[in-house]
């Protein structure tokens, strides 16, 4: 359990201090090897089994850039619409940390590749948030430490650490913010409002995967509170490797309630970083961050400068596929819905799987209904994102067919969906096993209509009286008498016509 930390309310903290955010997010390129040597970059792996004798930083190894990771950076920067660097070079970020070997990180310092950019966020009620880009650079991964022995899985307190650098020199994006000001109360939404817009982005481009829960994108959230009509920003706290949308928000919520705490006690502020606690959403100290802190930058001595041509950039620009932010209002004009169900589809992390269903020739009403509707429950059972479920967008099209064709009704084809998630086949393969075709046959109906009427005879009076909604009762015994397979609205037309009453 972490300490009890003191906090000002939410609402008072507002009341007296404007928040100001910078947002520090680590992307992880999909390339196949490291940034500056030719290990490989799977996941799990084992342990120190992807490395070379550059990536552990052994005398005399040289390094060469990945070019893909250049591609990739200037791709990133493009589409937040930063200026693209003519030339700019590497540097080394010197430190003594076990999960470095060579004791400095290739990064860039005063010259990245891409700056001076912005992206437009969309918050939940529709309006739209500027966040200034400062830069993006490239560098590299570190490897990974596990410390055994003590109670929090961090280093105070262990007995000994494990490392492993198969992840050192995997290529990495440094995306930095411009101090955010203006967001008021709603700081927290626009720092998770941010980070889920540029996790779409990274996803279009293709250079990433950005799945946060797997360390490929993280954010370091900055926050400092100052008085209102203050112009001079106060003291940062710097919560670092926050690994998910909802954590980004409660972490920038935290600090604005935990500095307004300290600051109306008449306390100091501490330049320092924090560790996340998903638990509670809280935060706690991690070490002392002051401005003198001094990485000895110099210019990377085994590298070239990188100089990407014009051609080649604009190559690049032509290529970009739409922004998330501009198809998410293309499609949600196309499939008619409103601002909140194309939330709640974003949210649900459903809007390719949509698309892929509707490209696999199925309505855009349908696929929203089953990823929404019947699949969305089953992955909220099961814990699972709807893309983990063990069911495909042609699947989906294919019962969405079967509904269409009069083949299967909803109960029915959410049944099939139940088949297919439980591996039983595709969708016409758990039709024919499970015999869940709706009853077609006009003889077989019509005796389960007259079956139902002269098991019902009151009921059918009423009916011949008017009351047509008691109809409802008889359509129900024909439909448990069918287990269900049969036409609903075709039962009900049998049944009017069979007691001459007009629907």
């Amino acid at each position: 359990m972490t300490a009890v930390i003191d906090l000002e309310s939410y609402e008072d903290a507002l009341a007296t201090y404007d928040p100001v955010m910078g947002l520090e997010v680590h992307v992880e390129l999909g390339t196949k090897t490291k940034m500056f040597c030719g290990c490989s970059t799977e996941l799990k792996q084992d342990a120190n089994s992807q490395t070379c004798p550059v990536c552990l930083g052994l005398p005399g190894a040289l390094p060469v850039v990945n070019e893909i990771g250049v591609e990739s950076a200037i791709k990133i920067g493009l589409a937040l619409n930063c200026e693209i660097a003519e030339w700019c070079r590497f540097a080394r970020k010197n430190y003594f940390y076990p999960d470095m070997p060579k004791n400095f990180q290739t990064s860039q310092y005063d010259e990245p590749i891409a700056f001076d950019g912005y992206l437009d966020v969309q918050l939940e009620d529709g309006e739209i948030f500027r966040v200034q880009i400062e830069r993006a650079h490239m560098e590299e991964d570190t490897g990974k430490s596990t410390h055994v022995g003590g109670a929090t899985g961090r280093i105070h307190g262990a007995s000994h650490s494990l490392l492993d650098y198969n992840r050192a020199g995997i290529p990495l994006i440094e995306i930095v913010t411009k101090p955010i000001e203006g967001a008021g109360a709603r700081a927290p939404e626009v720092a998770k409002a941010y980070v889920a817009e540029l996790r779409e982005l990274i996803k279009a481009l293709g250079v990433s995967e950005a799945r946060m829960e797997m360390g490929q994108m993280r954010c370091d959230v900055n926050l400092s509170l100052r008085p209102h009509g203050r112009e001079a920003f106060g003291t940062r706290s710097e919560t670092k490797n926050v690994n998910s949308l909802r954590s980004v928000e409660r972490a920038a919520r935290f600090e604005i309630q935990r500095h307004a705490a300290v600051l109306n006690s008449g306390g100091t502020i501490v330049q320092e970083t924090r560790h996340f606690h998903e638990e509670d959403g809280s935060t706690t100290a991690g070490r002392i961050k002051d401005n003198a802190e001094d990485y000895r930058y110099f210019p990377e001595p085994d590298l070239v400068p990188v100089a990407p041509a014009r051609a080649w950039v604009e190559e690049l620009r032509g290529g970009l596929p739409e922004l998330p932010r501009l198809r998410r209002a293309r499609l949600k004009e196309e499939w008619g819905i409103n601002e909140h169900d194309m939330q709640s589809i974003l949210n649900a992390g459903a809007v390719e799987l949509i698309v892929a269903t509707i490209d696999a020739g199925a309505p855009a009403d349908q696929a929203r209904k089953w990823w929404m509707g019947e699949l969305a429950r089953n992955a909220n059972e099961t814990g699972r994102g709807l893309d983990e479920l063990p069911v495909t967008p042609v699947q989906v099209a294919r019962v969405a067919e079967l509904v269409a064709s009069g083949d299967l009704n909803d109960k029915l084809a959410r049944q099939v969906l139940e088949g297919v998630l439980a591996g039983e086949g595709d969708p016409d393969t758990v039709v024919e096993k499970r015999g869940l075709k709706v009853v077609s046959d006009e003889g077989a109906l019509s005796t389960a209509v007259d079956e139902a009427i002269a098991g019902n005879a009151a009921i059918a009076d009423k009916i011949r009286g008017g009351k047509v909604a008691a109809a409802g009762a008889l359509v129900g015994a024909v439909m448990k008498a069918t287990r269900g397979q049969a036409d609903a609205a075709r039962v009900r037309e049998l049944i009017l016509k069979k007691l001459g009453v007009e629907g």
